[in-house]
């Protein structure tokens, strides 16, 4: 992290790639950004259309001349389809975020009800002393949500990473 707060030349990049489903891609991705220096921030997979593929949006903090080095060393390899720049202007960006927190009384239940609806989330589990929520949204969004819950006390969270796609051309 200190790499961003010192370099004020980087940015937040959002690359999405898609390989071919089979073993050992992955382990391919993480071993070049891991050798070229990278952190991955977030990094979400999933099938496509094919089966057989798979696509992955990373999500990373780089210059623009260093981006498109790494992108060019995506290329090379071996089961690559595509390497693509998302420019954040022109795509929609969403993360999943499933939170639990406490909830001691009816009082507290309501109101974690009350924020999840604000945010147009949903209620997945509720105990007698919990509820887990939903949410899905931009990383304002979910960083907002995350914080509100904050004071009944989160007993855990799991994100997805970020998963993007271009806008549709007007």
């Amino acid at each position: 992290m200190q790499a961003k707060e010192s370099n004020k030349n980087l940015k937040r990049y959002t690359i999405v790639t898609a390989m071919d489903n089979e073993a050992g891609v992955l382990s391919q991705l993480a071993h070049l950004f891991s050798r070229k220096g990278y952190n991955i921030e977030t990094i979400a997979a999933g099938w496509t259309v094919d089966q057989n593929v798979t696509r992955f949006t990373i999500e990373i903090f780089s210059d623009d001349e260093k981006i498109k080095l790494l992108c060019n060393q995506l290329r090379k390899l071996v089961p690559i389809h595509y390497v693509e720049i998302l420019d954040s202007s022109k795509s929609i960006r969403r993360e999943l975020m499933l939170v639990r927190v406490h909830a001691a009384d009816r009082a507290a239940r309501n109101e974690i009800i009350q924020i999840g609806n604000i945010f147009r989330g949903s209620v997945i589990d509720i105990t007698s002393d919990s509820i887990t929520l939903s949410v899905t949204g931009d990383d304002q969004k979910t960083k907002a949500f995350e914080d509100l819950l904050k004071e009944f006390g989160i007993i855990e969270l799991a994100r997805t990473g970020i998963v993007a796609i271009e806008r549709g051309e007007m």
